[in-house]
């Protein structure tokens, strides 16, 4: 078993803390890695952080991470909607994954309602701010150990 959670980020997540944070919050993305590191510590895991504007980049990363990493908690912000690839790279991963999102997307704009990502994950969290990250990660810890 791989004792690293590889956490992806997408497209506009490093403005995090600037970009309306009356929909996303203060918090900054060194916030959410920050979390995330000190969650997986105290679940026993290390993470692979990542974030890209690029659909091709995230791609890769997911594609990567098959047979090397425990699980995937993916947050495809501006892709959730859009990206049959994103979720085509999702559906050959080999581990659990689990779709995060900061805001809640049934409040947004009516076209952000559909998710792509969700065809392949686990579970989604959503609407709990950078908080939804920690429950992620702790269920992929669980997930990873049974």
């Amino acid at each position: 078993m791989s004792d690293t959670i590889l956490i992806i980020n997408g497209p506009n997540l490093d403005m995090l803390g600037t970009r309306q944070p009356e929909v996303y919050g203060h918090d900054t993305l060194a916030d959410v890695e920050k979390l995330c590191e000190q969650v997986a510590g105290e679940e026993g895991f290390a993470i692979d952080f990542k974030q890209s504007d690029s659909e091709a980049e995230i791609m890769k990363w997911i594609k990567q991470g098959r047979g090397f990493t425990a699980g995937l908690l993916i947050n495809p912000a501006g892709f959730t909607s859009t990206s049959i690839a994103i979720l085509d790279s999702l559906l050959i991963y080999d581990k659990p994954i689990i779709e995060v999102h900061i805001s809640p997307l049934f409040k947004r704009d009516e076209f952000r309602h559909p998710s792509h990502v969700s065809r392949a994950a686990a579970a989604k969290i959503e609407g709990c701010g950078i908080r939804g990250y920690d429950f992620a990660i702790r269920k992929l810890a669980e997930w990873a150990r049974a």
